[in-house]
Formats: C-alpha cells, structure tokens, sequence
C-alpha cells in the first residue's frame, strides 16, 4: 500500500505567475504550457539535480525539459545555465564568486553611463525626441535629476540690436599669433553621441513593451528595462539599440530578480542573436537568415518555395519579424568557455571552434545540436540555428492555407499573423526538428 502526492507546482496556474492586466485579459491568449508531474522540470527536481559541491547534472536536465519543458517558478534559473551564462561543471562557490564579480563590473557599467546620462538608474524612461541643435545633440527631456541645458554664451546687444565689441576684443589686423579662445568647446565624444541618440528609440520601445502584464504598470520596472538596454547599448558599440531587442529583454528582466543578473543573461542571449541587428549601407543582418530559411523550405517543400517564389517573395522579407522576435536554441556545453575566453566583449561566436565532443559530452547537448554532430557539422557553432528551422515550421504549418488562398505577398503577411496567441511552441519546436532531420538528409544526397 502506498500514498501518491500530488506535486503542487502541477497545481499552480501559469497564468498567476506572469498575471494579465484585467482589462488585457480578452485579448491576451492564455499560456498553453501546461505542468506535467514526472515529466515537467520542478523546483524540487531542478534542485535534485545539483550534487552537495554545486555540481548540475546538466544531461538529467536537458532530457527532463525535452519531455516536459520547464515550471514558470524556476525558468530565471535554468535560463542562466541554458545561456551559458555559468559552466556546470562549477561549484556553488565558484559560480557566487563569478555571480559577485559581475555584479560589481555591471554597477561599475551603470555608474559609467549615468555620469554621461543622469537619467540612468534614476527610474525615469527617456521617451521625448532628441533634436539635433548645430550638429550636437539637445535633449529635449531629462530626468528630474539632470542638470537643465546651459544656454550658449550670447554676445550682448545694444539698443539696436547690434552685438557690442570692445576695443579690448577688437583684433589687431597685424597679429599674426593664434589667440586662445575665450571660450574652449569640448571635443564631442561620437560614441557618448550615439549612445545618446539610442536613448530615445529605447524609451518609446519600452513603453509599449508588454503592455498587458501587471509586471509594467510598475514604472520602476519600465525604468529597469529601459537600464537594461541602455547599458547593453553602450557597451556593444558595433550594433547600440535596434527595434527588437526590448521583446527578447523583457522575459529575461521578469524572470531574474537581481538586475545584475538579468543583464548578464540577457548579453548572452544577445552574443547568439545579435548577427541579425547587425545593418550597414548595403545590407541588413537578418538577410543572411533569410536566405537561409528560403534554402531549407526549398529542400523541404519545393513546392511552397515556389508558389512563394510566383508571389515575388522569393527573398522572403514577410518572415523578417518572426526571426527577429522568434528565438529557439539548444544547449551547447561549449559556449561559456567561448564567452569566457573572450574576455566578457559582446561579439558574434560565429567561426568559433566548439571543441571536441566524446561519449559523455553528446549527452549534454540538444537533439537539435547533436544532430549536426552525428552528421559531421559539429566542432563549429555557426551552423544554421534552430531558430530559423522554428520559423519554418510555422510556415509548413500554414501550407495549405499559403498554397491555396495566398494570391499576393499581403496575403502571406496576414495568413502568417493569424499565428500570433495562438502559436503552440512545444508543437512548433517539434516540427522544427523533423524540418531539421529532413533538411540535413536532402542536403547529405545532394
């Protein structure tokens, strides 16, 4: 005879976790995750799988998440893990002493910007324009606690209105030497300028970020946001601020407490996907995805890459924001000694060696990454990513309804965003990865 428990994080609502603002409760789509006892990745067995040193069974983890995904309670925790943000193979003590010290080189970041924009830390969200005043930039909006602009120096008028020059400023048309200026203008720091003029486009970004949540009618949680992507901006020069980059923030600053912390995971996040903010004058960074995803629906579906072809969409622009906002990527047990060695800059780890795998080492990867090791792709991290094979899915899960009703490339756009609140993830993600094994046999036979 035996008593079986229910676990009762099964019995929390995940909705509650993450609630909705009342009046967003119609339009928001409810969560379609569902907590699985004995499959889903509890607190309780999320903590069974550190040994007493610190040490994560990160194999028992990734098998655990595959069949039942991730409880809400814990996902801030795992995140970190997942993103490489710690090595597994650490103890407590050595992840709480890297923990601390990225801590203070994140206060050291913040205190940094906020002495070029007080604003920062200051719980206010810059959202006015910047205007452009004799080439230098002019806010129009500061916070409370900023300095008010300082007028330029003005000659004084006379009653006519003619400025008034001294004998005593008059020059001597003889001299030849260079005078010193009166008054000495500051040389402009380019990358403080630009810095700056990203401050604005976060602001508006941040604002209309996530709106239905109750977590953002708090405005120190908006200001927290608005931190996060200022302070990324500064540091990650080549790329500052794109459109975007708020929605793949936000889960992250809910999910982690520590603002710190949060950062960090969120830098990481941004080393996988920053390749797509990457625009110069010719080009656009997500381009490259793009033709990729039109590689594999060509492989996969040739005939739905070529009635997408008929509508003139053969560059597939209409799937731009489903890449850009859609991010799916497995485990690699390479990356954080890639991150580390690169000594904590933002960079892209494409063409990065990711070391050599054995036995042991295939556990501890996705079954999407294992399978470019088993078709002898691995040892490099730039292959495709799972990301743009999700989208794929999508877009093979809309066929009949792209083959039969879709008459122009408007028609895509608005098949395609039927999607939106009602995306099954965990079916998605399944569909990519037979996508995936299907892609990987066409491109072995040819």
């Amino acid at each position: 005879m035996y008593c079986c428990y229910a676990d009762p994080e099964a019995l929390v609502d995940p909705d509650s976790v993450y609630p909705i603002r009342p009046e967003c409760k119609e339009d928001a789509p409810p969560s379609r995750f569902k907590p699985m006892p004995g499959k889903t990745l509890s607190a309780r067995r999320w903590n069974a799988s550190f040994s007493p040193d610190g040490h994560l069974d990160i194999a028992a983890v990734l098998q655990r998440i595959q069949r039942g995904g991730v409880h809400p309670t814990i996902k801030g925790a795992v995140w970190e893990f997942l993103l490489s943000c710690y090595d597994p193979n650490t103890t407590f003590d050595q992840r709480d002493e890297l923990r601390q010290s990225r801590r203070l080189e994140y206060e050291r970041l913040k205190s940094k910007c906020k002495e070029m924009e007080p604003s920062v830390g200051s719980g206010v969200v810059i959202t006015m324009p910047l205007i452009q005043e004799n080439g230098r930039p002019v806010e129009t909006f500061r916070s409370n606690n900023s300095p008010e602009k300082v007028p330029e120096t003005e000659q004084p008028e006379d009653v006519n209105g003619n400025a008034e020059v001294s004998v005593a400023d008059a020059k001597d048309p003889t001299q030849t030497e260079k005078e010193e200026p009166l008054i000495k203008s500051e040389p402009v720091d380019e990358a403080v300028v630009q810095w700056k003029l990203s401050l604005h486009q976060i602001g508006l970004d941040v604002v209309r970020t996530d709106r239905s949540l109750v977590y953002y009618e708090d405005p120190l949680n908006r200001a927290r946001l608005w931190d996060l992507l200022a302070i990324y901006s500064w540091i990650d020069r080549d790329i500052g601020y794109c459109q975007g980059m708020s929605d793949l923030c936000s889960p992250i600053s809910i999910l982690l407490e520590n603002e710190a912390d949060a950062f960090w995971c969120f830098e990481r996040l941004m080393r996988r996907l920053r390749g797509n903010f990457i625009t110069t004058a010719t080009s656009i960074g997500v381009r490259s995805e793009l033709m990729i995803l039109s590689n594999i629906i060509k492989a996969v579906d040739p005939k739905l890459h070529e009635h997408i072809e008929n509508l003139d969409g053969g560059e597939y622009l209409f799937a731009f924001r489903m890449l850009m906002l859609m991010w799916s990527m497995e485990y690699n047990p390479n990356l954080f000694a890639i991150y580390e060695a690169s000594n904590g800059s933002s960079g892209n780890i494409d063409g990065v060696d990711a070391g050599p795998t054995d036995g042991n080492t295939l556990k501890k990867y996705g079954r999407f990454e294992k399978r470019y090791l088993q078709a002898g792709q691995g040892g490099r991290v730039n292959h495709p990513p799972l990301s743009i094979f999700l989208v794929a899915s999508v877009l093979e899960s809309r066929n009949r309804y792209l083959m039969k009703d879709a008459k122009g490339l408007d028609d895509v756009v608005k098949i395609l965003n039927d999607i939106t609140g009602n995306l099954d993830a965990k079916q998605a993600c399944k569909e990519a990865l037979k996508i995936h094994k299907k892609y990987l046999n066409k491109v072995k036979v040819s």
